[in-house]
C-alpha cells in the first residue's frame, strides 16, 4: 500500500507458567460441549502445550477472529467465527445463546475484559477458564525506539489492544509518546476510542474490527483524507 511499517510491539506474550495445570484441563476438553480458542495465540500456546489436542466432534468449535479460525483449521478444527472479533460479537453468537447446563472451555490468557466467562455463567453455562498463555510489558530495543522517532509523517497507529495502549502510555519516553498523541489512531473499537481520548489522543478513526485487513482500511482511509 505504499506505507513503511514501523514495528513497536505493545505487549509480549509467554507460555503459562502452570503447563502441567494446563496440559491436564486441555486434555479433559474431550468432555466440553463448546470450545472457544480466544486469539491465534491461544490456538499456538495450547498445541505447544499438548501437540495430541483434540475437541469432541460433537463439541461446537469457536474461534475469536478469522486468524484463530485459520490457525485452527490448520490443525484439523472447523469453528465458528462471529461476525465481530470481540466479546460482544462471541455473546452473540447463536451457538451461545441456549447454553444452559453445556459445559465451555475457554482457552486464551488472564485478563482483558472477562465479559464471555460471567455472562455464560449468567446463561447457566459450566464455564472453565483455560490459560495456556499471559501477556507481559513489551521489552523494547533501541532499534524499536529509533524507528518511532525517525519515521516520516504522516504517522498512522493501529491498535486494537487496551493492555497494548496502556504500556504504551506508561513505558514510552515521553517525546515518542507525544508524538503518538499528535498522530492519527486507527482502533479496533470504539471502546478502544474512548480510553485513547482519555489518554490525550484526539486524532482517532475506528476500523470496523480487530482484523489486519480491517484496520489496514482505516489507515488507507485516513491517508486518503489526508491527501485531499
Amino acid at each position: 500500500m505504499g506505507g513503511s511499517p514501523v514495528l513497536l510491539p505493545g505487549l509480549a506474550l509467554r507460555a503459562t507458567d502452570r503447563p502441567d495445570a494446563a496440559i491436564r484441563a486441555l486434555r479433559g476438553l474431550r468432555a466440553a460441549d463448546i470450545v472457544l480458542f480466544t486469539s491465534p495465540a491461544a490456538v499456538r500456546f495450547a498445541f505447544a502445550l499438548l501437540p495430541a489436542l483434540r475437541v469432541s466432534r460433537r463439541a461446537v468449535a469457536v474461534a475469536v477472529g478469522t486468524g484463530t479460525a485459520h490457525a485452527l483449521a490448520r490443525r484439523g478444527i472447523a469453528a465458528v467465527v462471529p461476525r465481530r472479533a470481540d466479546s460482544e460479537g462471541v455473546l452473540a453468537l447463536p451457538a451461545l445463546a441456549r447454553v444452559r447446563g453445556l459445559g465451555v472451555a475457554l482457552v486464551g490468557a488472564p485478563g482483558g475484559r472477562d465479559l464471555i466467562a460471567p455472562a455464560l455463567r449468567r446463561r447457566g453455562a459450566r464455564v472453565e477458564r483455560i490459560d495456556v498463555y499471559h501477556r507481559v510489558p513489551p521489552r523494547w530495543t533501541r532499534r524499536h525506539l529509533d524507528a518511532l522517532a525517525t519515521a516520516p509523517d504522516p504517522l498512522i497507529t493501529l491498535l486494537s489492544s487496551g493492555e497494548a495502549m496502556t504500556h504504551l502510555v506508561a513505558l514510552l519516553p515521553p517525546p515518542l509518546l507525544a508524538r503518538l498523541r499528535r498522530a492519527w489512531l486507527v482502533v479496533s473499537s470504539e471502546r478502544l476510542a474512548t480510553a485513547a481520548r482519555a489518554h490525550g489522543s484526539d486524532r482517532i478513526a475506528v476500523a470496523r474490527s480487530a482484523a489486519p485487513g480491517d484496520l489496514l482500511a482505516a489507515a488507507a482511509e485516513v491517508r486518503a483524507g489526508l491527501r485531499r
